[in-house]
Order: structure tokens, then sequence, then C-alpha cells
């Protein structure tokens, strides 16, 4: 059973519970499971600290995700709140790190976990932009960014804001340049959300 369980880990890292799950789901007795879980995290190969961290920078790179989304994603991997929160604190903290410089101060988290935020949104939306561009109402634009950022578990603060700056630069004389000047990988192309 060690071995299906290290079969299941090849393809990605796994969280404790994913493994748990799909052991129980391939029928094996629960001493079993717990045994194996036991004997992978003594080993190293389970850690749903180092999962977490992971699956959030992984997001951050290449599917930017709100806060929201992020906590609601792990919660569905298995992990447990603690680790989740602290796992976001960390994502806040490296944001004041970089913004800032090394700092103890509570508002300049929560700044810098919004300056993180908005940047996530920026990103998405950027990606997003040779559909967005053919849009010809600005009003109609606006609207599916907001939509595409509240989707993507953005609070509806730093949706209506990022939203609101992207039409506003992109302005309707300039849909045709941003079209052009847009990334080829879209959301109409292929490799796309």
């Amino acid at each position: 059973m060690l071995d299906a369980a290290a079969r299941f880990l090849e393809a990605r890292p796994r969280s404790v519970g994913e493994v748990r799950r799909r052991l129980r789901q391939a029928g094996y007795r629960e001493e079993l499971i717990e045994a194996s879980i036991e004997r992978l995290t003594e080993l190293g190969v389970l850690d749903d600290a180092a999962f977490a961290r992971q699956w959030v920078e992984s997001r951050d790179r290449a599917h930017p995700r709100g806060e929201h989304a992020l906590m609601i994603e792990l919660r569905q991997k298995g992990i447990d709140g603690p680790t989740i929160a602290a796992t976001l604190r960390e994502r806040r903290e490296a944001a004041v790190r970089w913004e800032d410089g090394p700092t103890n101060d509570s508002d300049s988290e929560r700044s810098a976990g919004a300056a993180l935020e908005v940047t996530a949104a920026e990103r998405l939306l950027k990606r997003h932009t040779r559909a967005l561009a053919r849009i010809g109402d600005s009003r109609v634009r606006r609207q599916k960014a907001y939509a595409l950022l509240a989707r993507n578990g953005f609070d509806p603060e730093t949706a209506s804001t990022v939203a609101r700056r992207f039409v506003e630069t992109l302005g309707d004389d300039q849909g045709q340049a941003a079209i052009e000047d847009a990334p080829t990988h879209g959301p109409m192309s292929p490799g796309s959300d």
C-alpha cells in the first residue's frame, strides 16, 4: 500500500488529505492508511505546510487568485485551517519584505497584502486583455473585468478598483492597440484558463 501512495505522489506533491482520500477510494483499511501516511510523513514525502506554500506560490505564478480563492482551494485539498492561515500570513509577510523591507507593523502587512492582491488581479486582467479589449462598451468591459476578478477570489473592493483602473488605462480608443500588444496566451488561445 505504501507503493500505491508513492505512485499517487509521483505526478505532483499532494496533501495528507488527498493521499488519505485516494487510499480510502482504493479500498485500503483505515489502520493501513494511517500507517502509510505516518511513514510518508516521517520520510518527509508528505508535509501539508510545504504543500500549501508550494500550492500558493504556484498559483501566484501561473494562475493568480485572490486570498479567498486560495483558502478554498487549500481547504479542498484537505489542508487544515491553522496551516492555511499560516501559509497566507507568510505570503503577506513576504509581500511586506518585498515592498518595504523587514517590519513588524501589522498595518504594513495589511497594506502589502492588499498590494499583493492588486498585483495579482492586474496580472490576471493582463492575461485576458485581448478578450476584454474586444468589448466596445467600456461599462460592459468593466463589468466583465470585475466578474473575472470576482470569480477568481478577489474581494469586491480590489475587483472594483482594479477593473475600473484597467478600463481607464485601456480606454475606448486604445482597444485595438491593446489587442495587438497583449500576450498571445490570452483566454481564447490554447493553454489558458
